[in-house]
């Protein structure tokens, strides 16, 4: 059971929900950082009096240490700040909910302070998933996922001992806001139709991600790190009403499912709480009125993006921080109008067949693969 959390992206969608959840729970709170959400990072700030508070933008940084000089709080900046909120003695779990890999180095850091991680960061385990879960087991630190895909399926491994009688894992997707819809359909989408998911409040660039199928992709290459299981062993499957969150099928051909209502703070209660069950905020499922369940293949021809997340992870190594930033700087492009829906899986196409693939590499690998992945994006 957690005690005190340091929060890594406490403004975002996952940030402000956690924050629900830690005052129902009553757990302290170390630390807060955020970007640039200034008003609302000094809201939280008096409202939780963590020991410190990151605005990792310089001039909101230099705005929100005026605004809280006040109080005994202190205030910093920047990737030091970021990695500071991480180690925090105070703090025994540490929740990042960054998004992009600049949350690679701060979840490293909190693994090697030996922290529980509550692993809200696609992006960590996606680029630097062996490093990260080698050093996990090295300075005997706990990650926890707080996705609700990969928090379905670890809690339906709780009772499995022996991770040698799993047949496979069973991701589901919801599908997104396009689902059903052709390729030819989709070519002129504007993003603003593509932010319109229909189960989940989620920040934007993830929102992308679902619309596009990336999202459920970088999902798979999680699931190999985080339950060393390789990609022949994960199976995605449509499932629309976002009521079954993920399945672990084992080899007498049981399968086990965790449902649940789509509210993103049982994932994250749980990922504090575990191995221990408790009260909370969130509302209980009814499955009278949840509606019929039902499953569909993933069309891969209309969602390439999808493709190439699973290729990426057969080929390993750098790859799949190529996959990443290569989509970060397109979905970001797309958000600002400057390329078109499908320009998300061609630019990602062209990154995985420009950038050379390092295997079993280490953290500088891995970001300058990321950097050479940006780099051909924007060129």
């Amino acid at each position: 059971m957690t005690n005190c959390v340091s929060i890594l992206g406490s403004t975002g969608s996952i940030g402000r929900q956690s924050l629900e959840v830690i005052a129902a729970l009553g757990i302290s709170v170390g630390a807060l950082t955020a970007n640039r959400s200034v008003s609302l990072l000094e809201e939280q700030a008096r409202r939780f009096r963590p020991k410190l508070v990151v605005a990792t933008d310089e001039a909101a940084y230099l705005d929100l240490k005026g605004r809280l000089t006040d109080t005994n709080i202190r205030v910093a900046t920047g990737m030091e700040g970021l990695m500071e909120a991480a180690v925090l003695p105070e703090a025994d779990t540490v929740l990042t909910a960054v998004v992009g890999v600049v949350g690679l180095r701060p979840t490293l850091a909190a693994v090697e302070a030996g922290k529980r991680i509550a692993l809200a960061n696609k992006e960590t385990l996606v680029c630097g998933g062996k490093l990260v879960m080698d050093n996990a087991d090295r300075f005997g630190a706990q990650i926890v996922p707080v996705d609700s895909e990969h928090s379905a399926i670890f809690q339906c491994l709780q009772g499995c001992a022996d991770r040698g009688a799993i047949k496979r894992l069973i991701l589901t997707a919801s599908g997104g806001p396009f689902f059903g819809r052709t390729r030819a359909e989709l070519e002129g989408v504007k993003a603003a139709q593509a932010l319109k998911h229909p189960n989940w409040s989620m920040g934007a660039k993830i929102t992308i991600d679902s619309a596009t199928l990336m999202n459920k992709g970088l999902e798979f290459i999680e699931a190999m790190h985080l339950y060393r299981m390789p990609p022949e062993k994960i199976s995605i499957v449509v499932h629309r009403q976002s009521i079954i969150h993920s399945l672990v099928e084992y080899c007498d051909n049981a399968v086990l499912a965790q449902l649940g209502a789509p509210d993103m703070r049982l994932p994250i209660q749980y990922a504090f709480t575990w191995p221990e069950r408790m009260p909370g905020p969130i509302e209980p499922l009814d499955l009278l009125t949840c509606g019929e369940l039902g499953f569909a293949a993933p069309d891969l021809t209309t969602f390439p993006c999808l493709a190439l997340a699973m290729e990426a992870a057969r080929t390993g190594g750098t790859a799949t921080a190529v996959l990443n930033g290569a989509n970060e700087v397109a979905v970001e492009k797309y958000l600002q109008g400057e390329i078109g829906f499908y320009d998300i899986p061609r630019l990602v196409e062209r990154a995985l067949a420009t950038v050379p693939v390092v295997q079993a590499p280490l953290l500088e690998d891995i970001l300058a693969a990321d950097r050479a992945a940006r780099e051909t994006v924007m060129r």
